[in-house]
């Protein structure tokens, strides 16, 4: 499942990443395999997503989630 297809509240545990020049970017702002990420809110259409990972809250565009596979 992706990043992305989370609703507020729900969570899941980094697997892996889809994508290796965003994957970069990623791991830089915390966004680890085996990191425990929930999403916290959604703008009002969508786009961005707010998430908490790594203690912090980090707001992601929805093409960036989508690369972020969870369990």
């Amino acid at each position: 499942m992706k990043l992305s297809q989370l609703t507020p509240g729900q969570s899941g545990t980094i697997v892996e990443f889809t994508d290796l020049e965003m994957s970069v970017k990623l791991i830089e702002m915390g966004c680890l395999p085996g990191e425990v990420v929930e999403v916290e809110r959604l703008a009002p259409l969508g786009d961005p997503i707010a998430i908490r990972v790594a203690g912090y809250q980090l707001c992601l565009r929805k093409t960036e989630a989508s690369v972020i596979i969870i369990e």
